[in-house]
């Protein structure tokens, strides 16, 4: 595939590469813990060719090797600007372990999914090598694990409060959220001859301070410091309100301040959500969209699953809390205009295996294209997390026509067979009444379209749990919604003589999750006639509603106390309930509901089943 490229027409992963571009030196070395894959989905692409058109020099050196001679660190020496380090599009220790924190076998990101071509916590052990090799070089941190970790934070691997990771990194500034913008005003000041150690405004940045060289200004957000937090776990959730309202305001959020013993992490406001001239930009870029030819073919899983789909816009104002999303790119939607995204469709049906099949026409939600408030002056105010929990914002503009509108163009082009959606759908976004006859009547029109001829045979959904009261702590719909779509689908789907699945996806060991809960979640699927696929155990990562009552004890908003299980055994205890069609679990549930005192749900559960 990638003969019709040049080494040329990619950033230099080598010293003889960028010498084949006429350069001698290099401005900005950017490290990443993933493979380099040439496609705006993953990130130091994205940073690299953003730089590129600001006419700056950038080399990539994707999964260096940090532990033989470090001559990975040494090849482009030190660039005029700046380093830059990023553990890759995951946090590593989600990418690392599973939720039983047992070490994966493979790494999607890696040529063939290999795994072991990067350390734990990548962010910290590059920048403590360009460190040691160069101590007087600008070391700028960003992408998930370091935007997620910017300040005190609970690593469920490690099973403690972290400090922020400014702290055990010797980077000079930390770039959180999607850093495009942040990223060409550092750039420009530092070219322009300004010291990184005088660059403390720019949004969207956060940096570690001596705490006898700064002056608070009143108005700013002074959380507990991090030592606070260790003795009161309360103190942890007081935080974490302020850090998620911050995430997602729409414009002028207030700078945050954590000390740590005599320092102090300073964490400057968001950027607005970026312009459709903005978003565009970025995506246009000169992307080869595959894989750097040094790795002669392999295959790249994280890339298989994205060559053929098309990312439509950022942000997600579903504010799920268990989700990082909002966190990172924030609630208000940054969409792409229509010819961006036909121009990336028409690559995309160019490429030399493409046969077909569009995979996903989406984004961090797939249905959340254009969509935003209807009163700007509302959302300027708002510190909702979430714009669809516990209802609909009556201020929400739900309109699928534009979606509607997209998949009909891309659909159109001749070389395209069919396109399918395989980001998640919010059926709840989708269905939500709004009294307006027009719009309701374009969105039951999306949900059938979606269903009739954007489904690639299966359709996953996430409703995540049954009871309405875990639900709430998830910031998810009543489950009574599901049972209303799964009508809806089965309907169409006999309508158009299809014979496609719905694949609902749950979450075990939730806060607020009890085995009584999962028990009921048992039933409920069983009388639905479900036998689960897609579940997992909740995972704890870092900058979550749900991560910080699971350490803390308590709902970050009201400061109750919330249950979660913890232990091991509670966990496998909630589990097991996902397969009770399994003979092998059969016995077990039985015991347990017995000891449970709901024998009303043994009968239930194992009565004999629907057809």
């Amino acid at each position: 595939m990638q003969n019709q490229y040049k080494l040329t027409d990619f950033l230099p992963t080598s010293v003889k590469e960028m010498k084949a571009l006429g350069w001698e030196s290099v401005d900005v070395v950017l490290f990443t813990g993933d493979a380099y894959v040439d496609h705006p989905s993953f990130a130091a692409a994205v940073i690299g060719r953003i730089l590129q058109a600001y006419r700056y020099k950038v080399a990539i050196v994707p999964q260096p090797n940090w532990q033989d001679d470090l001559r990975d660190f040494r090849k482009f020496g030190q660039p005029r600007l700046f380093f830059g380090v990023t553990a890759g599009a995951m946090d590593s220790m989600v990418n690392h372990y599973t939720a039983n924190r047992r070490r994966r076998s493979d790494d999607a990101y890696t040529p063939d999914g290999r795994h072991g071509m990067r350390p734990d916590y990548p962010t910290i052990v590059y920048s403590e090598i360009l460190r040691k090799l160069y101590p007087d070089a600008p070391i700028v941190i960003g992408g998930i694990e370091a935007s997620m970790r910017r300040l005190s934070h609970y690593d469920y691997w490690q099973d403690r409060l972290r400090p922020s990771i400014l702290v055990d990194s010797p980077a000079d500034m930390l770039i959180y959220g999607m850093g495009e913008k942040p990223i060409i005003e550092l750039a420009n000041r530092l070219d322009s001859g300004e010291k990184i150690s005088e660059i403390k405004d720019i949004k969207q940045t956060a940096m570690l301070l001596n705490i006898d060289t700064v002056t608070i200004p009143e108005g700013d957000i002074v959380l507990h410091s991090f030592e606070d937090c260790l003795k009161e776990k309360r103190n942890q959730a007081e935080n974490f309100k302020h850090i998620e309202q911050e995430s997602n305001r729409m414009e002028g959020g207030k700078t945050m301040w954590q000390q740590y013993k005599n320092k102090v992490v300073k964490v400057n406001p968001m950027f607005p959500a970026m312009t459709t001239g903005e978003i565009d930009a970025s995506f246009d870029l000169p992307y080869t969209r595959v894989p750097h030819p040094r790795y002669k073919g392999k295959r790249i899983p994280a890339y298989d699953m994205i060559k053929f789909s098309i990312n439509m816009h950022r942000g997600c104002f579903g504010g799920c809390a268990f989700c990082t999303i909002s966190a990172h790119q924030g609630k208000f939607i940054a969409s792409r205009s229509k010819e961006s995204i036909m121009k990336e469709a028409k690559k995309v049906v160019q490429l030399p295996d493409f046969k077909g099949y569009i995979t996903d026409l989406g984004g961090p939600s797939a249905n959340m294209y254009r969509m935003g408030g209807k009163n700007k002056e509302i959302c300027k105010k708002c510190l909702k997390p979430s714009c669809l929990s516990p209802i609909v914002c009556p201020n929400l503009d739900t309109n699928h026509s534009y979606l509607l509108d997209i998949y009909s163009a891309v659909d159109a082009l001749p070389q395209v067979k069919k396109s399918t959606i395989g980001s998640g759908v919010r059926y709840d976004l989708a269905m939500h009444e709004t009294g307006n006859e027009k719009i309701d009547a374009i969105n039951r029109k999306y949900i059938e379209e979606l269903i009739a001829k954007h489904v690639s045979g299966r359709l996953k959904v996430a409703p995540e749990h049954t009871e309405d009261h875990v639900l709430s702590i998830m910031r998810k719909p009543s489950f009574k919604l599901f049972h209303k779509f799964n009508d809806i689908f089965h309907r169409v789907d006999r309508k158009y003589g299809l014979n496609q699945q719905l694949i609902p996806y749950f979450i075990s060991s939730h806060p607020g999750c009890t085995e009584i809960d999962m028990a009921l979640l048992a039933c409920e699927t069983r009388d639905l006639n479900f036998h689960l696929e897609q579940v997992q155990d909740f995972t704890p990562t870092p900058m979550t509603v749900s991560t910080e009552i699971y350490y803390t004890g308590y709902h970050p908003y009201t400061l109750e106390k919330v249950f979660t299980s913890r232990r091991s055994e509670e966990k496998l205890a909630q589990r097991k309930y996902f397969f009770w069609y399994d003979k092998t679990y059969r016995g077990d549930i039985i015991k347990s509901l017995y000891k449970l005192h709901r024998p009303d749900l043994i009968d239930r559960l194992f009565k004999k089943a629907k057809k």
